[in-house]
């Protein structure tokens, strides 16, 4: 059986990271996406194991003290949310491909802990058609869109950084290139 490879995802809000790695997962159920530990509470309908691992400061910090994460960030409000290793390396030595979903700061934590891992970014077909999906899904206040978008142009210009860009111009083909990234046939 040969190796399986780490795939990290990042792109900006509102390019469509979800509904691509829906799609993907989709087509190939033996994709592992990882699921990311957090120290903050669950919220109504999140279930531990599904949407995140839910768990204490302490086991958090634990995780960082024993060389746990992959990566973690701290984020608004003081929770911290990081890619916990071992699950990761389990998969990977298994044969099983794995997918971080993750932001830009996790994806250069990622490459200095596994420089092995692909890094992929998901850029949109253009920024008009970035800031018209982000302000047309309506969950985000006026200042958190702006705030997404301010983010949005560091993360794009941070392209360079990664291995390989997919364009999300349609969900589907983004999806199948994706796959041909990753090996999945």
């Amino acid at each position: 059986m040969t190796h399986a490879r780490l795939t990290v995802l990042v792109g900006p809000s509102g390019v469509g990271k979800g509904t691509v790695v829906s799609a993907l997962k989709e087509r190939h159920p033996e994709l592992v996406v990882s699921v990311s530990a957090t120290t903050r509470d669950p919220r109504p309908g999140e279930e531990h194991g599904v949407n995140y691992l839910f768990i204490t400061e302490e086991e958090f910090d634990e995780l960082l003290r024993n060389d746990g994460l992959l990566e973690w960030a701290q984020v608004f409000g003081g929770n911290r949310y990081g890619t916990p290793r071992g699950p990761v390396e389990e998969h990977l030595a298994a044969g099983r491909p794995v997918l971080l979903e993750i932001d830009l700061e996790g994806a250069r934590q990622v490459r200095l802990a596994m420089p092995e891992a692909q890094l992929v970014f998901l850029a949109p077909p253009s920024w008009e058609e970035l800031e018209r999906r982000l302000i047309g899904r309506g969950t985000e206040t006026p200042e958190q869109q702006q705030r997404r978008l301010t983010t949005a142009r560091t993360e794009l210009a941070a392209q360079a950084e990664f291995d390989t860009t997919v364009v999300n111009d349609d969900v589907e083909r983004a999806a199948m290139e994706l796959a041909a990234l990753m090996g999945l046939k």
